[in-house]
């Protein structure tokens, strides 16, 4: 299972992150910087994978990749592979890409609903589910296209009630 994802930069601000098993926010915050702390002393001719067993407790591995001035994390148990791990965050980062066109660090800190949104859609509930990033990018543009609809339809009926305008796009979306 995997147990967070954490976006941060090379300056240890987070960026966006994701715990899948409950922490609160002061010990998010400590496991953080503990994160930060290993990854700012590793030279770069290591490994990316660490053993966070100091960190995360019993059973936790970490995998990472350092991409421009970003760091992405993603810690899991020993039911997930390693080479998995850090070819989901290939897959987390060329889905960004293809976003942004070329994914920054004012990206994360400016698109942050749609950086969670892309999240759930390749991890939910600490279990991977998609790891094709077309395919994500394809669910991706089918959420902005119903959001675009839902504000188009709520314009349209600004003196109607708004959950009736919800109900339209819903009765035009096929599950």
């Amino acid at each position: 299972m995997i147990r967070a994802v954490i976006v941060m930069s090379t300056q240890g601000k987070p960026r966006l992150t994701k715990f899948y098993d409950f922490q609160t926010p002061e010990k998010q915050q400590e496991l953080i910087r503990m994160v930060y702390g290993v990854l700012c002393n590793r030279p770069e001719n290591v490994s990316n994978f660490i053993k966070a067993d100091d960190i995360f407790g019993p059973d936790s591995k970490l995998v990472y990749k350092n991409l421009a001035t970003l760091y992405f994390v993603f810690v899991f148990d020993s039911s997930e592979n390693e080479l998995a791990m850090l070819d989901l965050i290939q897959v987390f980062v060329e889905t960004l890409d293809r976003c942004f066109k070329n994914v920054c660090e004012l990206d994360v800190v400016f698109n942050f609903n749609k950086m969670h949104t892309i999240l759930n859609e390749v991890i939910l509930g600490g279990q991977v589910l998609e790891t094709s990033s077309e395919e994500v990018m394809k669910a991706i543009e089918e959420i902005s296209r119903l959001e675009n609809k839902l504000e188009s339809v709520a314009l349209k009926s600004s003196g109607e009630d708004f959950v009736g305008a919800i109900g339209v796009v819903l009765n035009n979306v096929a599950f």
